[in-house]
């Protein structure tokens, strides 16, 4: 394993750099790349995008501007909506028509495609999104617009392409935010497809549904990379629980900015959804059931404007860093764990950076209000404020869909999730906790694990006997063939319909196989609690799943040893908890064997992460190297 700093200016350098470093250690022939990349997310959030011009049916110019009139937080006066991604003088209307069957009602006349390209060539547009009312019965007049604007050669992206499925607001919004980001990603993409082109590399990446694709399908359709690093430590995630015997999870992924958490049953494959937000704006292809919060390592501390101690979602990003890592001032949540002995400042990655401890003092004292005895006190503020907002997000999958936390083993992982694990699941009444070896490059693993997947929908409107169902799924079918057919594939085909009781406004996923119909009453009433087996139901969307399986490197069972864990400890040490400093251990986890034990209070460090073992709580090494933390029961409680 091996671990390089970020460079923002050029992320792909990083990489270059790590694959040269590997290659050197190792030695290799042609190599196969598979990236986890949040370029795309990045420049959504930052707004850092192109500038897009959005075409659609005349009269649907503000399709974008108008939204949904739902407000997402009905009471907040102070909450506003995002702006549109296309501005509205790049909002652009072709005489168009085509009805919801797909009959042709006005065909666009070459006049009005010449006069829209010329309006496109002097607008100073950078990408284009093309979104007309029903491309997804009849994606003709899409296809002659794109026919027409090709010669400005500019990246295009179609509706029926990239959502060929009903909600004109999602499917426009989908098609803008592909349009936004596609010439950030062609270009980053394809500088390295260049870089890897002397190594004989083959390049994939990473989907925000949990699959793999090729680099040349991520670069036209990179709305699908929106989740990518997120997505691939939920199933890292997956592959660990069911390698241990871990049948429900929670997944919490804390990295240097966000941290995103996941409820995963290993018994079947992670729910995905296609109602995901990002930025606040609707992404509707298909992602990862991942609800993430403003909270990493990098999250800055403030006070805001009535004396509240806020933390993130503002982050001190790669450079200039916390300021324990020497560039920066601003106080983090690293600075925060630094200065309570939850990290030691010798033993960072390992020891290959060495942290500075008087400037994450100093970082700290510089915000800190009065009231506080300390920098340590204040320190455990910091800490306590990004635990609740973590704490949040795991309730948001758990509780808030009728799931008992206590019920889930925690699964910690990402470069800081070890360090908050115990007090969140101290918090929720979790009894077990699983640290997976190497964590902070679970991402990673679960992405070398993942599958070729690819899906393919339409939206149809149909009733369950209806005869155009095989139909339509044949033609998907024959889609997802050609598309794995070029990338020398041959998938496994997955049917799954979008269902709902007629006149509802929202579906429900159900597998297509056996009785579907049955299948989905019982789903909504566990959904819902309620169903109606006499109201007719309705087919939205008609849905194929293509997979190409990954080969999956048969896992090893460690040999059990004596639980004495001495000869991985390196010295003494203290951490402050709970208003005081207590008497602890370092151990290096690296020297840890299988059946050892550690009581807390204990500091575990690694190169990919650190690992804090507060009080009342113990954790032994499983035979698969896993760190599995529970508390220490006294008197027949749970202190």
């Amino acid at each position: 394993m091996l671990k390089v700093p970020s460079t923002p200016d050029d992320p792909g350098r990083a990489i270059l750099t790590a694959i040269e470093q590997i290659v050197a250690q190792v030695g290799a022939g042609s190599l196969e790349i598979r990236h986890g990349t949040t370029v795309a997310t990045n420049a959504l959030l930052e707004r850092k995008g192109a500038r897009i011009a959005f075409v659609t049916t005349a009269g649907f110019e503000d399709t974008l501007a108008i939204a949904r009139q739902a407000r997402p937080s009905l009471y907040d006066w102070n909450r506003h909506r995002p702006e549109p991604l296309a501005a509205s003088d790049l909002c652009f209307g072709v005489p168009e028509r085509i009805a919801s069957n797909g009959e042709v009602l006005q065909a666009p006349a070459l006049s009005a495609l010449e006069e829209l390209r010329r309006r496109i060539q002097h607008s100073g547009a950078q990408s284009i999104a093309v979104s007309l009312l029903f491309s997804f019965a009849n994606p003709a007049h899409e296809r002659a617009v794109a026919q027409s604007l090709a010669a400005l050669g500019l990246p295009i992206s179609l509706s029926h392409e990239i959502l060929p499925e009903f909600r004109e607001y999602e499917r426009a919004s989908t098609v803008a935010l592909n349009a936004y980001v596609a010439p950030r990603l062609q270009t980053y993409i394809g500088g390295l497809q260049e870089g890897l082109s002397r190594r004989n590399a083959q390049l994939s990446i990473m989907q925000s549904s949990g699959g793999i694709l090729s680099a040349s399908v991520a670069a036209r359709e990179p709305v699908g990379t929106i989740l990518s690093g997120p997505a691939g430590g939920v199933i890292g995630a997956l592959s660990v629980a069911r390698t241990a015997g871990i049948q429900r999870i929670l997944s919490f992924d804390m990295g240097g900015t966000s941290t995103d958490v996941a409820l995963i049953d290993a018994d079947r494959e992670p729910d995905t959804t296609t109602e995901g937000h990002v930025a606040g704006l609707p992404v509707s292809v298909p992602m990862l059931d991942i609800h993430t919060a403003g909270a990493g390592g990098g999250s800055l501390a403030w006070i805001d404007s009535v004396g509240t101690l806020q933390v993130g979602p503002q982050s001190a990003g790669a450079v200039p860093g916390p300021a324990c890592y020497g560039r920066g001032d601003e106080a983090t949540i690293t600075d925060a764990n630094l200065v309570l002995g939850r990290l030691h400042p010798e033993y960072f990655l390992g020891g290959a950076m060495r942290l500075d401890q008087s400037r994450a003092q100093a970082a700290l004292r510089r915000i800190a209000p009065t009231g506080f005895e300390s920098a340590e006190h204040f320190a455990e503020g910091i800490i306590g404020v990004a635990n609740a907002r973590m704490e949040s997000a795991l309730r948001r999958v758990s509780v808030e869909r009728g799931h008992d936390p206590q019920t889930f083993t925690l699964l910690a992982f990402g470069g800081a999730g070890p360090l908050h694990a115990c007090a969140l699941a101290s918090s929720l009444g979790i009894q077990r906790v699983l640290i997976p070896s190497a964590p902070g490059a679970l991402s990673a693993i679960g992405i070398l694990d993942a599958d070729l997947r690819r899906e393919f929908s339409r939206t149809v409107m149909l009733s369950p006997g209806s005869p155009h169902i095989a139909r339509v799924f044949r033609e998907l079918e024959s889609e997802a063939r050609k598309v794995f057919r070029g990338e020398g594939k041959r998938p496994v085909l997955v049917r799954s319909a979008d269902l709902r009781y007629h006149g509802q406004g929202f579906e429900l996923r159900i597998d297509w196989t056996g009785d579907p119909v049955s299948r989905f009453h019982r789903l909504h009433a566990k959904t819902y609690g309620h169903a109606g087996a006499s109201r007719p139901v309705e087919i939205v969307t008609l849905r194929v799943q293509g997979i190409a399986r990954t080969s999956h490197p048969r896992s090893l069972r460690a040999r059990r040893t004596a639980s004495d864990a001495r000869p991985a400890l390196i010295a003494p040490w203290r951490v402050f908890e709970e208003g005081r400093w207590r008497r602890s251990a370092l151990y290096d986890r690296s020297l840890l064997k299988a059946g050892n034990r550690i009581l807390g209070p204990a500091v575990i460090v690694e190169l990919s992460a650190t690992t804090y073992l507060s009080s009342r709580w113990t954790t032994t090494v499983d035979a698969f190297g896993n760190l599995v933390l529970t508390p220490v029961h006294k008197r027949g409680g749970r202190r």
